[in-house]
């Protein structure tokens, strides 16, 4: 009683995917679906809720053997302009930072644009805000192509929820929020500056400081 009824027919593709991170020794973050665009229908409680597309999201798994005192992590997909490509060709960035034994800090990022994967290893933050919840950092390849990153992870979306540490021994607080705003400028050596924008398509997650 006072339950829910949910119901869904869906087909999802993608053209991409990413493993950020591999380390044996710690674990991994692997994203097999980093642009998939879904088509079909949701019934919640007897309304329906059908397009094509209906919306976009990511699958991504991770797997931890060691508990790690901070993180950063975000994705953001950015929809195609040319809406008569099969599929559309979408944008998505993912990007991740966190700690790793003797002080060392993991850092990457990885654009999925224009068909293309650039590979970004040194990202250096210009700001981090676990409190306004926002991320901001910047990076560039060896042959000049340069990124820009704001991710805007505060409002009502915010989501606390504690999570279990790997030798279960407490809990530790997870923030994340799945309808981030991001904005990304991209400059490549002799082009013009390219800026994408989502106002609910990113996700950003943070842990410790």
């Amino acid at each position: 009683m006072g339950g829910h009824a949910i119901a869904w027919d869906l087909h999802y593709g993608s053209a991409f995917r990413v493993t950020l991170s591999n380390k044996g020794w710690i674990g991994f973050s692997r994203t097999p679906h980093s642009d998939a665009l879904f088509t079909g229908q949701i019934t919640l409680d007897g309304q329906t809720f059908e397009g094509n597309p209906l919306g976009f999201g990511v699958q991504g798994h991770n797997c931890g053997y060691r508990h790690r005192n901070f993180w950063a992590w975000t994705h953001a997909y950015f929809p195609g302009s040319d809406r008569d490509s099969s599929p559309p060709k979408a944008s998505a960035l993912e990007a991740l930072v966190y700690e790793m034994p003797f002080g060392l800090v993991f850092r990457k990022a990885v654009l999925w644009h224009d068909g293309e994967e650039h590979e970004f290893r040194n990202l250096q933050e210009i700001k981090k805000d676990p409190d306004e919840f926002g991320w901001n950092f910047h990076c560039s390849t060896k042959d000049g192509f340069r990124l820009e990153a704001a991710i805007d992870g505060a409002g009502p979306s915010i989501h606390r929820l504690p999570y279990l540490r790997t030798d279960c021994a407490g809990s530790f607080e997870v923030v994340n929020n799945s309808l981030a705003r991001a904005v990304l400028r991209l400059e490549r050596p002799g082009g013009p500056v390219e800026t994408l924008e989502t106002n609910t398509g990113a996700v950003l997650e943070m842990v410790g400081r």
